[in-house]
């Protein structure tokens, strides 16, 4: 599988992130690394994640898990080599999996080699000025202690310099000097080695705190944003299909400024929508929500927020009121050892008890709300975490991938674990584990495995509009997903008691909302207040789709103009690949409902997908055997063959001519003037005789 060519691409993604040494250990020395992570490369494309974020693997003495980066391009021995590295990144691209890593560009280690040679150099000199140096703590008091459960003060003394560095997070990290070209220079090299070896995007960490300057607080200085768009600059003239994504814990009128004007980072946080979901939901009440949404400014057509529940810090409560922040502790963090710095480190399912109703809910908040969502590696199968680890290593504990030995992590000593495998009872790894739950249809895995499959199915979540509607009943949050002819409308309860609305959709009349995932019709929509009742915690999403007597009017019309369109780059058999065959699947319901072979037409259809492609003939005009799994939304699955052959020119006229109920689609191409047609390959006697010949000579074909 080849990686799609569209510049956009992180607007459609799923990103799973996961730290290497957490996830699958290959040698059993008890720490994840590389080799391990490929091999399980395949849960991962089954999940159905299209982006991989990896935390810090640099070499680092891992005082901060890594964010002490000791060297900018060299991996930390235990999780393998660069060999093994660029395997993984190949084998992650050959299954669609795009990669992003992290580049720590604020602070190093104490012990990277710079600092080691900044201290020991003449004040003054490029080597010395990589660093901030002062001779007293005296300068930017206005800047924030951002660690205030271990710092006391941004300025450190160091005894061989005999002077004080500047840093924003611990001690042992202390902060590059933006100022100096050199240091410039060097994090630009920095980028083109990891996106010269093919890593797709950079999360730049710590972003809004490269400069300084007196009478400021340090943070989100116009410097900044000068560096960043030389930066952009820089990657859009070297390379194609990057992403830079702002690490900015800043009010949404500060981080939206790291988009630019689109020629900044891609990508940014919206650290303050998460904690007021959380917020919303324990009020049952929307408007939390809607008012740090209202506080968003619009971003560029090109840029995208990145949304989470769950990641791999504490719960920030930075960007929240006193009032707000002191709610969140009394309803999230009772227990004082719940609580980090200023958040909250615990994972996603103890922070909302382990409710399966609550967890749906935020998890559908999350696919549903304008951005790019992120998945924490184990959230998907509700993995628990240990409040009583130091720093915020309770939320980053091995991954549970079976009730074996250290849940199948590792077949090293349990004592040998970077950290310990969870055994709380109610998380323990022998009852929640990736194996128990791939076996159960019904487990939260296969209920996220569904959510993304749907979530990638309508391109109104990560490219459409959003618009909020004001129902009277506040325990109710609904807006609506548009773009092109998609109109997803989001409806959830927020409430734990089941709730009723009244809704006016007079503008939506004679439309029909049809629920995606059980593809029900609920009653059209006329003149009259829309009523609907949820029950505790539950939600709703809904495509508003003309009413089927209006769908089978369009398609008795001229099969020609009501052709949809599907564009590609490169061969026609593309439309077979990624993102292409998503919208491939997206017509066949249309088209196969109006065949009369279709045996399922007084059935209520949920999902059409292309599951297994075999291709027939093998001359110029190739065509393939689709193999399509219907499922409907009562009763056993069925799959049927479609044979799908490419025509252009008077071929394809001539199809449309003597078999226009057997064209699918046109077909444009996006590297070249030509327009064909994608039709049933069984009015085709070329076709036709290729498949009894290969039956008749037993030919066996792979898909």
């Amino acid at each position: 599988m080849t990686l799609e060519d569209d510049p956009q691409w992180y607007k459609d993604a799923v990103i799973y992130e996961l730290h290497v040494k957490a996830f699958a250990d290959s040698d059993g020395d008890g720490i994840g690394d590389f080799r391990g992570l490929t091999q399980k490369l395949d849960y991962l494309q089954d999940l159905g994640v299209t982006v991989i974020w990896l935390l810090p693997f640099c070499r680092s003495p891992q005082k901060d898990d890594g964010y002490d980066t000791s060297s900018y391009t060299d991996l930390h021995s235990a999780y393998g080599t660069m060999m093994d590295f660029k395997v993984f990144l190949r084998e992650a691209n050959r299954r669609g999996l795009r990669v992003i890593t992290e580049l720590v560009l604020n602070h190093s280690s104490d012990q990277h080699p710079w600092f080691q040679r900044a201290r020991r150099a003449k004040p003054g000199s490029p080597e010395r000025d990589f660093y901030v140096w002062r001779n007293a703590p005296d300068r930017y008091p206005d800047a924030r202690i951002i660690f205030q459960d271990f710092e006391s003060s941004n300025w450190a003394w160091d005894p061989l310099a005999k002077a004080y560095y500047w840093h924003r997070f611990y001690s042992h990290q202390p902060d590059l000097n933006f100022n100096s070209p050199q240091v410039r220079k060097a994090m630009l090299r920095v980028i083109d080695f990891w996106f010269g070896l093919g890593v797709d995007g950079l999360r730049l960490d710590a972003v809004p705190y490269l400069y300084e300057r007196e009478g400021t607080n340090c943070e989100n200085l116009p410097e900044t944003h000068a560096f960043l768009k030389q930066l952009r600059a820089h990657v859009d003239q070297r390379f194609k299909n990057r992403m830079l994504l702002a690490e900015a814990n800043q009010w949404p009128e500060d981080a939206v400024a790291y988009f630019g004007a689109g020629d900044e980072c891609h990508m940014a946080f919206h650290f303050p929508l998460m904690p007021r979901l959380f917020m919303a939901l324990h009020m049952e009440d929307r408007f939390p929500i809607l008012d740090i949404l209202d506080q968003t400014p619009p971003i560029p057509e090109n840029s995208q927020w990145a949304l989470f529940l769950r990641n791999h810090d504490e719960l920030t409560l930075e960007m929240v009121t006193d009032e707000e922040r002191d709610y969140m502790y009394r309803v999230y963090a009772r227990n004082p050892q719940m609580r980090i710095n200023l958040g909250i480190r615990r994972r996603l399912a103890p922070l909302l008890g382990n409710h399966r109703r609550r967890i749906e809910l935020m998890s559908a908040l999350l696919f549903s709300m304008p951005g790019t969502p992120l998945i924490y590696y184990g959230d998907e199968i509700g993995m628990g975490d240990n409040i009583y680890l130091g720093d915020r290593n309770g939320v980053r504990t091995p991954m549970q991938w079976s009730a074996d030995r250290n849940a199948g992590f590792s077949n090293a000593n349990p004592q040998r674990l970077f950290l310990p495998i969870i055994n709380d009872p109610e998380y323990h790894s022998e009852t929640i584990n990736v194996e128990a739950q791939q076996n159960n249809p019904y487990s939260l895995l296969w209920w996220m495995k569904r959510m993304i499959a749907l979530r990638k199915r309508y391109k109104a979540f990560g490219r459409g509009t959003i618009e909020f509607l004001q129902p009277a009943n506040g325990k109710i949050l609904i807006f609506l997903r548009r773009h092109e002819e998609e109109c997803i409308m989001v409806v959830a309860n927020l409430s734990r008691f089941a709730q009723y609305l009244e809704l006016d959709l007079s503008a939506f009349k004679e439309m029909v909302p049809v629920e995606i995932f059980g593809r029900s019709e609920f009653p059209p929509i006329g003149e009259l207040p829309y009523f609907l009742t949820l029950g505790p915690h539950s939600f709703y999403w809904f495509s508003l789709e003309p009413k089927p007597a209006a769908r089978i009017q369009a398609e008795e019309g001229d099969r020609v103009v009501q052709l949809p369109l599907l564009t590609v780059a490169g061969s026609w058999d593309r439309i077979l690949q990624g993102r292409n065959k998503a919208a491939l699947e997206r017509l066949l319901p249309a088209y196969i409902k109006a065949r009369r072979w279709f045996g399922g037409k007084a059935r209520g259809i949920r999902t059409m997908a292309i599951g297994e492609i075999l291709p027939i003939m093998d001359a110029h005009l190739p065509a393939f055997l689709a193999l399509v799994r219907v499922d409907y939304s009562d009763g056993d699955a069925e799959t049927y063959a479609l044979p799908l052959m490419y025509a252009q020119g008077e071929r394809a006229e001539r199809v449309l001519c003597d078999h226009p109920h057997a064209a699918i689609a046109r077909l444009a191409f996006k590297d070249r003037e030509e327009e064909g047609i994608v039709f049933d390959a069984f009015v085709d006697e070329g076709f036709a005789e290729s498949l009894l010949v290969g039956i008749a000579r037993h030919r066996r074909r792979k898909g």
